[in-house]
């Protein structure tokens, strides 16, 4: 009975970590997907993945005191946030830089459907962020991330979690590497917005009776769109080799 209980035990641990994963993670977090088919995801994988995990635990929760099990139960799942979150700058980084873009080449007055958030976003950001989760799928990635769960237990063991300074340099560091990521990917559409915006500025000063901006307006959305549909396939492949690179890299 001690060794069923044990491996219950395990079982739902396992579970702490995988659950707080998937509950901030790129693609499992939208809230388009209802909370019980995450759950049932989460509780699916879990389940998967005991065989392989379930050794991990022996010697480890035998004998635990109650506050013992609460401190494993609460460090597993922030381990599991902290992995999730780290994949998740990623995405919250696209969004930034893309409502900047946005901004940048005459979008951000055209609001579109919100896909990680209920406020609404500018169209242009709303479509990139789409692309960019179907794409999380559509190239197998999911897998990848659990791939990187099962490996994160060699790297931080059952009930040991990361300290608080290694918490924020991984953080900090993976920030700056998904803003440079960002900023990449975007650098056509600021330039070419700070070109736009020049030329206009002084064509405007020889000619201050035209309205340049208004009439400027809609050439410079144009050509945003043209850049977008030059470049949106460039972009997305950038963006899923830096989340990929940082899945095999952990």
């Amino acid at each position: 009975m001690t060794e069923a209980s044990d491996s219950i035990l395990g079982v739902f641990l396992i579970f702490c970590r995988v659950g707080g994963c998937l509950l901030v993670v790129p693609g499992f977090s939208s809230p388009r997907v209802p909370q019980q088919v995450r759950l049932l995801v989460a509780g699916a994988v879990s389940l998967a993945l005991a065989p392989l995990l379930l050794p991990l635990f022996q010697g480890r929760i035998a004998g635990q005191s109650p506050g013992q099990t609460l401190a494993f139960i609460l460090t597993e799942s922030v381990t599991g946030l902290l992995i999730g979150f780290l994949g998740r700058v990623f995405l919250v980084v696209l969004e930034t830089v893309m409502n900047a873009a946005s901004v940048m080449v005459g979008f951000g007055s055209m609001p579109g459907t919100p896909v990680e958030g209920q406020d609404p976003v500018p169209a242009v950001e709303a479509l990139i962020l789409l692309t960019a989760t179907a794409l999380l799928f559509a190239a197998d990635l999911h897998w990848e991330l659990f791939r990187g769960l099962v490996d994160s237990y060699g790297r931080i063991p059952p009930g040991e979690g990361i300290g608080a300074q290694a918490s924020l340099i991984r953080i900090t560091d993976q920030v700056g590497d998904a803003f440079a990521l960002g900023l990449r990917i975007t650098a056509p559409f600021v330039i070419y917005a700070v070109v736009v915006n020049l030329a206009a500025g002084f064509v405007n000063k020889l000619t201050p009776t035209v309205p340049v901006y208004f009439v400027a307006t809609p050439f410079v959305m144009f050509g945003g769109l043209l850049m977008l549909y030059s470049l949106g396939g460039e972009m997305m492949m950038q963006y899923l080799m830096g989340y990929a690179a940082w899945l095999r890299k952990g």
